[in-house]
């Protein structure tokens, strides 16, 4: 099999790029990574500058593709599916883009620093500060995106696409941690047509067995569970 994804089934960006593998039915080889084994670690140092998950490996090109957004681009132009993850127009390819930023940068990235805080061991005053500041920036993004998704059913145009797999799975851990409820209706129905998604369901099951390792695990809602 000519692409291999190196990932793991609990990491978010992994997530992002195994919803449109799974969208398009495009075959791969899985090999989870486990960052804490030394072996592991050396892989991907060898694979990655900076030895970060996913990185996908086409055999067939000879080529090793890093980032998400990189990636999922890289299978529409090599790998594609019945239905593309970025649309063909210009000026839609633009504004997936941005939605894709959007949800890496202020959802997924201000979730982020709460986790590593209690990943980390810090004490309970910098914890506590940390998560208050990325509190108040999610709030800031939820606005945000409730207001752009008003009047439209996906995230980065009229179908499923790239923007979607990176709110995925931003915003089902950023909602484990800062839920965003009814004050941001058009978000809600947002996530719920995101969970529905086959190819989402189907990333959220694989990564139950891994969810003892998330440090908020008890938060999790028992229908993900």
């Amino acid at each position: 099999m000519s692409l291999t994804l190196y990932y793991h089934p609990l990491a978010s960006y992994c997530w992002k790029v195994l919803i449109p593998l799974y969208e398009a039915e495009t075959s791969f080889t899985p090999r989870q990574v486990d960052l804490g084994d030394p072996e592991d670690r050396e892989l991907m140092l060898r694979l990655s500058p900076v030895g970060k998950m996913p990185v996908l490996q086409d055999d067939a090109r000879q080529q090793t593709i890093m980032e998400s957004s990189i990636i999922i681009e890289w299978l529409d132009l090599h790998h594609p599916g019945a239905h593309p993850m970025l649309p063909t127009d210009p000026d839609a390819a633009l504004t997936a883009r941005l939605w894709d930023r959007f949800f890496d940068l202020n959802v997924q990235g201000q979730m982020q620093p709460i986790v590593n805080a209690r990943l980390t061991g810090l004490n309970t005053e910098a914890e506590t500060r940390i998560g208050e500041n990325a509190r108040a920036a999610l709030d800031k993004a939820y606005a945000a995106a409730d207001r752009h998704l008003l009047d439209q059913e996906w995230a980065g145009g009229t179908a499923f696409g790239l923007a979607d797999c990176a709110a995925a799975p931003a915003l089902f851990y950023a909602g484990v941690l800062h839920p965003f409820g009814p004050d941001h209706p058009n978000l809600s129905a947002y996530f719920e047509r995101l969970i529905a998604r086959q190819s989402v369901a189907r990333v959220i099951g694989e990564a139950k067995p891994c969810f003892d390792l998330f440090p908020f695990r008890e938060r999790i809602p028992e229908r993900f569970l």
